[in-house]
């Protein structure tokens, strides 16, 4: 078995390798990057990384076609939206999130967007500054997106929640885009009220797969669970950064086929 030491020399190097400019072009943290203005990279970000499940390109390309509909400018897109305006989003599809889903993730963005400058306020509602990791902002997320009338019941399933288990990677993903700061220039790090030290590694079947193969990850479930056990194991590797290693996992379970 690989040592402590070793394996952390390994993950380092490997985050290293591909967290750097050159990865942007081809994640889906490439459609955020489009923009400079703060909401415009948040909502960006947010349908990106909502989308994010499936091949990569599709991911970019339906969100790119998403943002185009909005004009390249989704803030002021969303504060201004109209019945008229709305039309341009009909026919958009992405998988299993049709107009139904788009239409509702709109109208909170416009309710919320209107009450506060970022949606990171929709993110630490639930938490607290002093929490160990993100749980309490995912909760507390869902609950606050989920808390307009009429919510369409089919819309649930496309945000996760640790309350039912789900390792939440997406949204886990898109924290990491927003709350991490280095000076790689890939995430963003313009959240300032979650820390680092506080994120969740954005677990899918491929990174686990990976953590089970370094034996970081004894869970033989996907779940909210595992991907604490992992970020347990990452924190003791860097307390102040864990999901930097997101980065090394994430390429060698769907780059490298580790």
């Amino acid at each position: 078995m690989i040592s402590r030491a070793s394996l952390k020399e390994f993950l380092i190097k490997k985050e290293a390798e591909y967290n750097q400019p050159d990865f942007i072009k081809d994640d889906p943290i490439s459609v955020p990057h489009l923009f400079t203005k703060q909401q415009d990279i948040e909502i960006a970000g947010f349908f990106a990384s909502i989308f994010a499940w499936g091949n990569r390109t599709t991911i970019i390309n339906k969100t790119r076609e998403l943002m185009q509909l909005m004009d390249m400018a989704p803030h002021q897109f969303i504060l201004e939206s109209s019945p008229q305006k709305l039309q341009q989003l009909s026919s958009f599809k992405h998988r299993t999130f049709n107009t139904t889903d788009l239409l509702y993730f709109i109208e909170f963005l416009h309710q919320h967007y209107h009450s506060h400058k970022s949606l990171e306020e929709a993110f630490t509602k639930g938490m607290n500054k002093n929490d160990e990791t993100v749980e309490f902002a995912l909760r507390g997320f869902y609950d606050y997106f989920f808390s307009l009338e009429d919510v369409p019941n089919r819309t649930r399933k496309h945000i996760a929640t640790p309350a039912r288990g789900s390792t939440c990677k997406r949204l886990n993903m898109y924290l990491r885009w927003m709350v991490r700061r280095d000076k790689k220039g890939v995430d963003f790090g313009i959240w300032k009220k979650i820390s680092p030290s506080q994120l969740i590694i954005p677990m899918d079947l491929h990174v686990a797969r990976v953590a089970k193969n370094f034996d970081l990850l004894q869970r033989t479930q996907t779940d909210w669970l595992a991907a604490l056990e992992l970020t347990k194991w990452l924190r003791e590797l860097d307390p102040k950064d864990p999901a930097r290693f997101d980065f090394a996992l994430f390429a060698l379970g769907v780059i490298e086929k580790f």
